[in-house]
């Protein structure tokens, strides 16, 4: 039975799902019987006469929902990576009905008294239990469980609609992304760009019958690639263009209307939980607490650094001849770099071949820090001809899972970079094993030729590891607390760290040569990237916190606050940035309000403030890596016990503050990005 290679644990390798035995019409009737099934686990629990402990009620609870998770991390995964017009259609179909189970679970009144009386007696249990049940009992309050009977039906129908407008959201932008991907006539058009971009752009072309053209496809961030690289002015400007018009074209595809639906919907469900505002409710299941904490230290930074910024246009200017604008900045800031520092970024690349990236320099940093093994293993298949699979065993030959690599883009894959889970080690379920991928979308060259990364994009690949090695390395007992499984303004502080390692000299040397003459990239180079690290970051920083103020300022509306014209949506921004001192047209926003998956599909709503939140304490952990030794197994070993080997079982700057025997300062990250 087809069904089987969704709900049942696979009989491959470390439970690699069969995706070659999965079609596009299984995943509704998998989602019914897994959806069922979790209930009436659940049903058992609340139906058991004997009095709440933590085995016949927490553990049952954690492993009711095992089929359903199997389901909709194969279905999330294509959705994201690989997605098609059914697969569109089965999630705007399930997103109301998903909501709907979790709300029958999360608002059950039985089930929640259960929770209770554990959490009553929870000094009983052992360390990992005990905020089990914590976790349990503050999640349920806050999602509605001890609301009256109205309140909680009116909960369910705000919940559904919520889940159904965040689906309409990221598929009306996909489709809005790829219309909008920008058609060139001419080859020379493209000057500036490597001969590997300008064949992916005529494979692109080609793939969409575009026989003889050359198609620049969309990022998700305002700022595209190839206006660092682009000699054409018009060029770069119709690529800018094409980037900030998405989702605001007044067409099919607009996701203003739909948007602004979205932050009604929260608003009014954060007031139907006591709360002012959906930051609010976000916050207080967050290390940050509340939005005041958030706003305090993004405005404590917006000043210094729209300053920063203003400076350094003054000086991309003064290069370019004229007033630079926004599709001119990237261009000119490499022009400026390389004046300054003797820098140029794009001239970086042939020392940036992928596959070297990846096993001789992403791989053997973690090799040298936890000891780990990657063995690629052609044998296993992934989820599309693209996918490649690696098997993963500790140093003593002990298995960790396995690791699949998504590199390329293509038009069924949405924007941006990200790590996923098919599955999470956990004790209970007796996994000792974790499977994890990572998403990438660097264009994919022509047949024969390398794939030469930028600067950026190495970046991005070393940073998305961080969150693989979190995913393959944490371990607990439960599955609520495997991997990833941590508080949103936290997840991105592992993955922040494991950049530092793209520089690091011992790295850097052993993946870092020419690609064609096996030379190593030159010292001096290195030396002129570390003495030009802060260039540019007034501009980094501005357009970063631009975003994170953005988010946090629709957040922060009541319902009745929130507009009912679309036309509103550009003004309420530009109205939000100019508060803050970042409404500089030079310097746009990381993410503009109708493309901002990260706010209103991706789980990011009201904690976008979650990267730079989460830099406080990756700098911290640098500094202390660069005053220990560096990339030691020593090192690694003490890393690995206090933050990316625990996943979610304890507080996290709890065991930060037990590993430091402090809480992190605010200074090193204020001297990385130039505000000291």
């Amino acid at each position: 039975m087809s069904l089987d290679a969704l709900l049942k644990s696979s009989d491959l390798p470390y439970q690699l799902p069969r995706f070659a035995d999965i079609t596009d019409d299984d995943y509704g009737p998998a989602l019914d019987a897994a959806m069922a099934s979790q209930l009436g686990a659940v049903q058992a629990i609340t139906g058991n006469p004997g009095e709440p402990t933590f085995d016949n009620t927490l553990k049952p609870l954690e492993e009711s929902g095992t089929a359903l998770q199997r389901v909709l991390r194969v279905l999330g995964n294509k959705a994201g990576a690989d997605s098609n017009d059914k697969i569109d259609a089965i999630r705007a179909e399930y997103a109301p009905k998903l909501a709907a189970h979790g709300d029958a679970i999360l608002l059950d009144s039985a089930l929640f008294a259960r929770l209770q009386a554990v959490h009553d007696a929870r000094e009983a249990l052992d360390p990992e239990s005990r905020y089990l049940v914590e976790r349990y009992v503050t999640e349920f309050t806050l999602a509605g469980a001890a609301l009256g009977d109205d309140d909680k039906a009116r909960l369910k129908e705000l919940n559904a609609a919520i889940s159904s407008q965040e689906t309409a959201f990221e598929i009306a932008l996909q489709a809005d992304s790829n219309d909008l991907a920008v058609v060139i006539d001419d080859a020379t058009e493209l000057d500036g760009l490597t001969p590997g971009e300008i064949s992916a752009a005529a494979a692109a072309a080609e793939a969409r019958g575009l026989d003889g053209k050359y198609l620049l496809t969309l990022v998700l961030p305002t700022g595209h690639p190839h206006l660092a690289s682009l000699t054409d002015r018009d060029v770069r400007r119709r690529l800018a263009v094409a980037q900030r018009a998405r989702g605001s074209r007044g067409n099919d595809h607009d996701t203003r209307a739909i948007l602004l639906d979205i932050l009604r919907l929260r608003a009014e469900r954060a007031r139907l939980l006591g709360f002012d505002n959906h930051a609010a409710v976000v916050t207080a299941d967050n290390t940050a607490g509340t939005p005041a904490a958030v706003r305090a230290m993004l405005e404590r930074l917006a000043a210094p650094a729209a300053a920063n910024a203003r400076a350094e246009q003054e000086a991309l200017s003064e290069e370019a001849g004229f007033p630079i604008e926004a599709h001119d900045w990237a261009f000119y800031a490499g022009k400026v770099r390389a004046a300054k520092y003797d820098v140029d970024l794009g001239a970086l690349r042939p020392w940036f071949e992928a596959d070297r990236v990846l096993k001789d320099g992403i791989f053997f940093a973690a090799n040298r820090l936890y000891g780990i093994t990657f063995t690629e293993r052609e044998d296993l298949e992934g989820y599309h001809p693209d996918v490649r699979v690696f098997e993963v065993h500790e140093e003593d030959g002990t298995p960790v899972g396995l690791y699949l690599l998504d590199l390329y883009t293509r038009d069924s894959k949405r924007g941006g970079a990200w790590m996923n889970s098919f599955v999470d080690q956990s004790q209970l379920l007796g996994i000792d094993t974790a499977i994890v991928v990572n998403n990438l979308n660097v264009p994919k060259p022509a047949e024969g030729e390398p794939t030469l990364l930028t600067f950026d994009e190495t970046t991005t690949f070393f940073h998305e590891f961080g969150h693989a090695l979190h995913g393959l390395l944490g371990r607990a007992t439960y599955p609520k607390f495997s991997g990833t499984n941590v508080f949103r303004d936290f997840v991105e502080y592992p993955s922040q760290v494991n950049e530092m390692w793209m520089l690091w000299p011992e790295v850097l040397a052993n993946y870092a040569v020419h690609h064609e003459t096996g030379e190593p990239i030159p010292a001096e180079v290195i030396e002129r990237l570390e003495a030009s690290a802060v260039f540019n970051e007034g501009f980094g920083t501005s357009e970063y916190l631009a975003a994170a103020l953005l988010d946090l300022a629709w957040h922060e509306l009541s319902a009745d606050e929130v507009p009912t014209d679309v036309d509103a949506v550009a003004d309420f921004e530009a109205k939000a940035l100019a508060a803050v001192g970042l409404d500089n047209p030079a310097v746009p926003a990381r993410y503009s309000t109708p493309y901002f998956a990260h706010s209103f599909s991706s789980g990011y709503a009201a904690a976008y403030y979650s990267y730079i939140w989460s830099e406080v304490l990756d700098a911290d952990t640098v500094a202390w890596f660069k005053e220990s030794g560096g990339l030691t197994r020593e090192n690694g070993d003490l890393y690995r016990r206090y933050v990316i080997g625990i996943g979610g079982t304890r507080d996290p700057l709890e065991s930060y503050r037990e590993w430091r025997g402090r809480p992190a300062p605010i200074e090193p990250l204020l001297e990385r990005r130039g505000l000291a």
